[in-house]
């Protein structure tokens, strides 16, 4: 029972906007799938850490979440910048199970446990966040990563942390996120939303104050579902 996790998978079943326009993006949708089921079994559990879907609203996802779906393995999502569809999480809940995709969860506000860990996180926001408007959705953010991580602990879980934006980037730290997973002991961060050789360069991978950031985004991780542990 693994954990792996991905992230900007950035599908366009149910619109017109592929990726493959894009440098390295070339039939990206047949290489995540060839990867995923390579690695990845039923038993199997995959964080999928936002930019989940072109699509502008909920109705429109359905072709991507069957995608993800027949996927092999439980998948949990959480919000992207990109991911415009996304609505509350009773919305979300209702049309998974209507679309029959009882594989998919929704990570907002809660935390869910695979393989005797804790799997928390949120989207985060800006590491340069200066904006009155900035600073509040920054506050919520790190609002709901706390809701994910404390009851976590209390219940005697490890919690590892998946966020889409980079906590830490161009050398600048987004300190009321990294402070969340200070307080909590966090060992493990993984983050996407960057994209591109140039913009890797400048993301944090590595170790600082006991906390191990990796980049998740699915071109920089090779369109493959990273093992967590």
């Amino acid at each position: 029972m693994a954990v792996f996790t991905i992230a900007d998978l950035h599908l366009s079943f149910g619109t017109d906007k592929p990726m493959d326009v894009f440098p390295g993006w070339t039939n990206y949708t047949d290489r995540i799938e060839k990867n995923w089921k390579r690695l990845v079994t039923e038993k199997d559990t995959v964080v999928i850490a936002g930019d989940i879907s072109w699509a502008m609203d909920l109705s429109e996802t359905y072709n991507d979440f069957s995608f993800i779906h027949k996927l092999p393995g439980r998948k949990i999502i959480l919000k992207g910048n990109h991911d415009y569809w996304w609505t509350t999480k009773k919305k979300m809940d209702a049309y998974l199970a209507a679309g029959g995709f009882d594989s998919i969860s929704i990570l907002h506000n809660n935390f869910y446990t695979a393989d005797g860990l804790a799997l928390c996180g949120s989207r985060g926001w800006f590491y340069d966040a200066e904006t009155d408007a900035d600073m509040k959705v920054l506050s919520r953010e790190a609002g709901r990563l706390r809701m994910s991580i404390e009851p976590a602990v209390k219940a005697g879980y490890e919690p590892i942390v998946f966020l889409h934006y980079p906590p830490i980037y161009n050398n600048m730290e987004c300190c009321e996120i990294t402070s969340v997973m200070k307080e909590f002991g966090i060992k493990k961060c993984f983050y996407g939303h960057i994209h591109g050789g140039n913009a890797a360069k400048r993301a944090f991978i590595g170790e600082k104050d006991g906390i191990s950031y990796k980049l998740i985004a699915c071109d920089h991780i090779g369109f493959t579902p990273l093992a967590v542990l």
